[in-house]
């Protein structure tokens, strides 16, 4: 059945939850973690900027970091939270073709970025004497610059091949957001080629970054177990563990959400696991920085003018 608002051009996101009755609850819990979000990560890119003792590599590439989660969760929270307030469920061709673009992008910028954020670590603690010399403002604006550049190509290709697709006047994204393995579902034709390619891309963009960092931290273990003194352990231990919580979170939930076969994963399942890395993962990367990191809290207390190192 063509639905009529093929007509218009617009898509119906089919939204969180088959339970309508439970739509103002989503809401107040989406909102309330977009409002930390927002908090967290403008806290985290304020202190970057103006507390000069964090003017090093590692909370430039942390800035980046909540730049990139800022934009990621403004691309699809905003319209998530229009259709569970009120009855109107639809987004404009042009609304979720940006989102589609948008989205892929940021999330594979994020894939970049935390590698190259596991390589500043890896630097920091097994070359501590050469750090600020291999980790040169060019060479961090450069793997900045690679990080985005090299998302948003990826974006491009996919979601303009996503695009091709013919969806026969279907217009219901049984989503929240227009995401590639949401529209792949929606098309009428073969999507064999489209699940290759993306599972193709998917595996490249998880699987080569996870066994890259993976393999830095195991360097990194070896050089920390080699530290003599338990204070040098524990803040390299710190460091290092809270990148490795957000690497986790957000690739176990990218290759669930991404990697399984389009047409044949759970339906509820996938939602919740696009839920998580959309709204979760950007709300906890600020709190697990900044909870494990006596520098940020100590920026912090200066910013709010306790004028105090922390003890």
């Amino acid at each position: 059945e063509v639905d009529s608002n093929s007509s218009s051009g617009s898509f119906i996101l089919m939204g969180v939850s088959d339970h309508p009755h439970l739509e103002i609850i989503f809401f107040a819990v989406i909102l309330a973690s977009y409002l930390l979000t927002l908090v967290g990560n403008l806290t985290i890119i304020l202190l970057s900027r103006l507390d000069a003792r964090l003017h090093t590599p590692m909370y430039f590439f942390l800035s980046n970091l909540s730049s990139l989660d800022l934009a990621f969760t403004t691309s699809s929270v905003p319209q998530m939270l229009k259709n569970l307030w009120g009855p109107d469920k639809t987004i404009s061709y042009g609304g979720c073709v940006t989102q589609l673009y948008v989205f892929l992008w940021l999330g594979a910028t994020e894939c970049i970025l935390l590698v190259v954020m596991a390589f500043d670590r890896y630097v920091a603690v097994c070359r501590p004497l050469h750090y600020m010399t291999v980790m040169n403002p060019r060479l961090c604006w450069g793997l900045a610059a690679i990080s985005w550049l090299g998302g948003l190509g990826n974006s491009v290709i996919q979601s303009t091949f996503t695009l091709q697709l013919p969806f026969c006047g279907h217009r219901k994204v049984d989503n929240f957001l227009c995401e590639v393995p949401a529209m792949i579902k929606l098309a009428c034709g073969d999507t064999s080629l489209n699940e290759a390619v993306l599972n193709g891309v998917c595996t490249f963009f998880t699987v080569v970054p996870v066994s890259v960092i993976l393999v830095s931290y195991c360097f990194i273990a070896q050089a920390v177990m080699k530290i003599r003194s338990v204070e040098g352990r524990r803040k390299a231990f710190n460091t290092c563990v809270s990148h490795l919580v957000v690497v986790f979170l957000f690739y176990g939930s990218a290759i669930y959400g991404y990697l399984l076969p389009a047409k044949s994963s759970n339906q509820s399942q996938g939602k919740f696991i696009s839920l998580f890395y959309s709204v979760v993962t950007p709300m906890v990367n600020p709190l697990i920085y900044t909870l494990r990191n006596k520098e940020v809290k100590g920026a912090l207390g200066r910013l709010l003018g306790k004028g105090r190192e922390p003890a």
